[in-house]
């Protein structure tokens, strides 16, 4: 179980105001994505240039679904700081919503570092690491809150762990199907768009 260390986690402030709660990881979400997109065009560029994944939804499914699972991540863990903090709780309960706030902050940087490794770096293995990462990580983080602060809380999570893992597989599947060189991507070698002549002589 992890601890509660201050300088990981985002002040109290941030949790206890809703509307700040719910608009930090939006907008730490929207200004990456949209840094991402405006530095560079490999965004645009991935459908037609890689291999990708059976059940990868088009491109613009992603901001829509991320800027909502944002939001309500931003509300659970308001949720279980208001409510687990207060001082008519029990140590425990306290000492659970504090320990998540922690992993809270910790898993809002990784979710933050996915786009720049995977589509400015174009390191698809740490990509799905940390992928991976944010779906263990997260996943824990329902539980604590939600089986020892606040069910609800807990329970808000469970669509951004179900999201996190379909991401693992689009990030994983999109790196083997791609012999893990995102090159394409970058302009560098043939292209491997699904239709494309390079993508067909292209190792499967």
């Amino acid at each position: 179980m992890t601890t509660h260390i201050p300088s990981l986690t985002l002040p109290d402030a941030v949790f206890n105001n809703l509307p700040g709660s719910i608009l930090l990881p939006v907008a730490l979400g929207t200004a990456v994505g949209f840094g991402t997109r405006r530095t560079d065009t490999v965004p645009l560029r991935e459908s037609v240039t890689l291999r990708l994944p059976p059940l990868r939804p088009p491109a613009s499914v992603f901001p829509p679904v991320w800027t909502a699972l944002y939001g309500i991540m931003g509300y659970a863990a308001h949720r279980a700081l208001t409510l687990g903090t207060s001082p008519l709780n029990a140590p425990g309960t306290i000492s659970a919503a504090r320990h998540g706030a922690t992993l809270y902050t910790i898993q809002l940087g990784l979710n933050l570092a996915w786009m720049p490794l995977f589509y400015a770096l174009g390191w698809p293995i740490l990509a799905t690491v940390d992928a991976a990462a944010l779906v263990g990580v997260n996943g824990y983080l329902a539980w604590l809150w939600g089986t020892k602060v606040d069910r609800v809380a807990g329970w808000l999570l469970a669509p951004y762990v179900a999201w996190l893992g379909f991401a693992t597989y689009l990030s994983f599947g999109t790196g083997y199907l791609n012999g893990w060189d995102l090159g394409p991507m970058f302009g560098k070698g043939p292209a491997a768009g699904a239709g494309g002549e390079a993508g067909k002589k292209k190792k499967v």
